[in-house]
């Protein structure tokens, strides 16, 4: 079973960047898929972006296209994503999620099965 640990959110000003990290106990990511969703209050909960922990395939939704960057270190059964060129539209907290690689589509989280707990990422204006 896959048990998740997600971290480095924070307090940043718009144009300023951030690294989260999601940690695994237990399994390696290799048979999984690892996403990164988030939610802002009020809104539903919106798939960022995910990695094949297979072959690395990534996805990014297009609002984070270009400066968001989703990466993993298998060894360390770490997933990083980097967020560069923050937003104010960026914040939200930020959740890590696992389910059995299968194939990379956009982050569906009915499709998850392992939740880390949330991060929360404010960016000023």
């Amino acid at each position: 079973e896959v048990q998740l640990q997600a971290s480095g959110g924070g307090l940043v000003q718009a144009g300023g960047s951030l690294r989260l990290s999601c940690a695994s106990s237990g399994s390696t990511f290799d048979d999984y898929a690892i996403a990164w969703f988030r939610q802002a209050p009020g809104k539903e909960r919106e798939g960022v972006s995910c990695i094949s922990g297979s072959d690395g395939t990534t996805y990014y939704t297009n609002s984070v296209k270009g400066r968001f960057t989703i990466s993993s270190d298998n060894a360390k059964n770490t997933v990083y994503l980097q967020m560069n060129s923050l937003k104010p539209e960026d914040t939200a907290v930020y959740y890590c999620a696992a389910r059995t690689d299968y194939g990379l589509g956009p982050p569906d989280p009915y499709e998850y099965n392992y939740w880390g707990q949330g991060t929360q990422v404010t960016v000023s204006s």
